[in-house]
């Protein structure tokens, strides 16, 4: 890592609820806002674009297949003129952009994570792996494919969505991995209070634990959109509070004062010498690990409902020959005769 501080920002704003491409141009405004500002990297809510499915939080199933249809209607494929426009404002910026988005995949939608590299490559996708509750009836669950940190302009950048954060697994997957600048999105306006206490947390806790910086950015819905999801007021009790954008350094403190209600943009600069800081008294993957004792086994390839054996070759088989009485002969293994002739050779 050669840059010695990063500013970053975490934008707490409203999807528009009613189109994917107001939401986006929505997107386009902050990005410009931000880099205004000095912003090498921002941070946007979880599935932002188009919007995140409150309506699975507050209906029942038998009443959502409506609301469920319309986000497939406005959800994003990757590639797309979507994605197109915010690779093409992070490269006009020189920003690096996080976007959370429902992504469409044919008769599947996931939890999207897209980071985009200040030149606006696409330098990872990555879909959530389980859904949290009600989201196992919107989202298919993602593979460990996604798991792993990337280098980009302002460093080393891992990722993950909401309540992912309560699997120490995947978090330690991403740590061993030496992530810098964590990012986390989580949907916001949901809960209540209770949610924003939960996320800080575990927000700090990751800071902590993995010795990075973490920008962790939350969604607002307004007053009127909610009761565009729900006319009943206890269930629009469930869609407020929640909201907890912040900015964590490698001790565990906020950088910036966090945005707990409303929209802004939450702005702070990334001194990273506080990584080794940190890292001196305690590397969870380094001298603080005991890997002989405990370590994690991920499996990183992408899951496909059908493959080929062109395409992946089948492993190759140890193959035990029998003798002629029917009996197995480990003497006539053929990989163990070459194992012979290598040693004899």
């Amino acid at each position: 890592m050669d840059k010695k501080t990063v500013r970053a920002a975490a934008a707490q704003i409203a999807p528009d609820l009613t189109s994917r491409e107001k939401t986006i141009a929505r997107v386009l405004e902050t990005i410009r806002e931000a880099a205004s500002r000095g912003a090498e990297l921002i941070v946007f809510p979880e599935t932002f674009v188009p919007w995140y499915p409150y309506f699975s939080f507050v209906l029942p199933p038998v009443l959502s297949g409506r609301d469920h249809i319309r986000l497939y209607e406005e959800a994003v494929t990757v590639p797309s003129p979507a994605t197109d426009a915010v690779a093409a404002a992070a490269r006009e910026h020189g920003i690096v952009v996080l976007l959370g988005i429902n992504e469409r995949d044919h008769g599947t939608l996931y939890n999207t994570q897209l980071l985009f590299d200040a030149d606006g490559t696409l330098i990872l996708k990555r879909r959530k792996i389980t859904p949290t509750f009600h989201e196992r009836m919107i989202w298919g669950q993602g593979d460990g494919s996604g798991l792993k940190v990337v280098d980009s302009a302002v460093g080393r950048i891992g990722a993950l969505a909401c309540w992912e954060h309560y699997n120490p697994l995947a978090r330690y997957a991403l740590m061993a991995q030496h992530e810098e600048i964590h990012l986390a999105q989580f949907p916001g306006s949901l809960v209540g209070p209770i949610f924003a206490d939960q996320m800080e947390v575990t927000i700090r806790h990751h800071a902590l634990e993995s010795g990075c910086f973490v920008i962790n950015s939350t969604g607002w819905l307004t007053p009127e959109q909610i009761q565009s999801i729900t006319p009943d007021p206890g269930l629009q009790k469930a869609l407020t509070g929640g909201c907890m954008t912040a900015i964590i350094s490698p001790e565990g403190k906020h950088l910036a004062p966090p945005i707990t209600e409303g929209e802004g943009i939450l702005i702070a600069d990334l001194d990273m010498s506080l990584i080794v800081k940190r890292k001196r008294m305690m590397d969870s993957v380094g001298h603080y690990a005991r890997p002989e004792l405990l370590h994690l086994v991920l499996n990183d390839r992408p899951t496909a409902p059908m493959v080929t054996p062109a395409a992946h070759p089948l492993p190759e088989r140890t193959q035990t020959r029998i003798d002629t009485d029917g009996h197995e002969n480990p003497s006539l293994d053929r990989n163990a005769d070459q194992r012979v002739a290598v040693l004899r050779g």
